[in-house]
């Protein structure tokens, strides 16, 4: 994002226009606006996995269209015995070819008007591809990573941007005691972040993929294989290793305010995963780069 709204995502096209007046008919009943006499409010009430195209800035091609799964909430007064879900359904297609992450903020205050809420929510799941080159080969391949956004609007707008990257982490211990090899496995380290200006996902891509034992790729040679497996081995990680050498290097980007970092590593000879967390506000942190 550029600007205090946390943009991720250009500007691409005139905001959705104001949608039109039901077409219901006057002598047609409206069963949501009944009145319900329970007394409870409903904190999130809406529509759940919707495909539909966005568009994203990409930081090496200008912008990559993808297709995302989308959810939209909003609240519900305790008097309304219901919320029109079609309304949520008419607001996308009111943006049509031009919903972007930047235009969140737009599309939650449309939600919050359209259907008289005074909180307002939405969330995305989408893939997003980066064209990587093999370390020795340099073989070229696209490379996915699935991305999540949430973002709300009540008194206050908020919006977090998520990425799960996949690594590859070496066991330490295994190192240690093993005189031949050490297990290794394939690992997922999930990071969130809010923050004040622009932040490209392919960065924080990187970020996370410079604190693990070694990268993944899409396409590898056999030259590529050796390199990667003995970069690993040169670097043995532990999952608590990864989510502090994530943390040490998020902590040094100012425009970071708050981020949250998971990794889990599918084990490759347990028969379970090994999990770590680290959630915090960001403040000023002097430590050293881990790659």
């Amino acid at each position: 994002m550029n600007d205090s709204s946390h943009r991720t995502s250009q500007d691409l096209g005139q905001s959705g226009s104001h949608l039109s007046e039901s077409s219901t008919k006057p002598n047609m009943p409206d069963m949501q606006k009944r009145h319900d006499p329970r007394m409870i409010p409903i904190d999130k009430v809406g529509v759940k996995d919707i495909r539909y195209p966005i568009v994203l800035l990409d930081k090496h091609r200008e912008r990559q269209q993808t297709i995302a799964r989308i959810n939209m909430y909003v609240d519900l007064p305790h008097q309304f015995k219901g919320t029109h879900m079609s309304r949520f359904v008419e607001i996308l297609n009111q943006y049509h070819g031009e919903i972007s992450i930047d235009r969140m903020d737009k599309i939650l205050r449309d939600m919050q008007q359209h259907l008289e809420a005074s909180c307002a929510h939405i969330e995305l799941d989408f893939p997003y591809f980066i064209e990587k080159h093999a370390p020795v080969s340099q073989a070229r391949s696209l490379m996915e990573y699935q991305c999540h956004v949430t973002a709300g609007l009540g008194d206050q707008y908020d919006f977090v941007l998520g990425v799960t990257v996949p690594v590859t982490s070496l066991c330490p211990c295994s190192k240690e005691i093993s005189a031949r090899g050490a297990h290794n496995q394939r690992s997922a380290v999930k990071v969130e972040i809010r923050y004040r200006k622009h932040i490209w996902l392919e960065d924080l891509i990187e970020w996370v993929e410079g604190c693990a034992s070694a990268p993944v790729y899409a396409l590898l040679k056999r030259e590529d294989e050796k390199a990667l497996t003995e970069q690993a081995y040169d670097n043995p990680m532990f999952v608590e290793d990864v989510v502090r050498a994530v943390t040490e290097r998020l902590s040094r980007e100012r425009e970071i305010t708050w981020f949250r970092v998971a990794c889990e590593n599918f084990e490759s000879i347990h028969n379970h995963s090994a999990y770590a967390l680290v959630e915090r506000q960001n403040a000023d942190f002097c430590g050293q780069p881990c790659g």
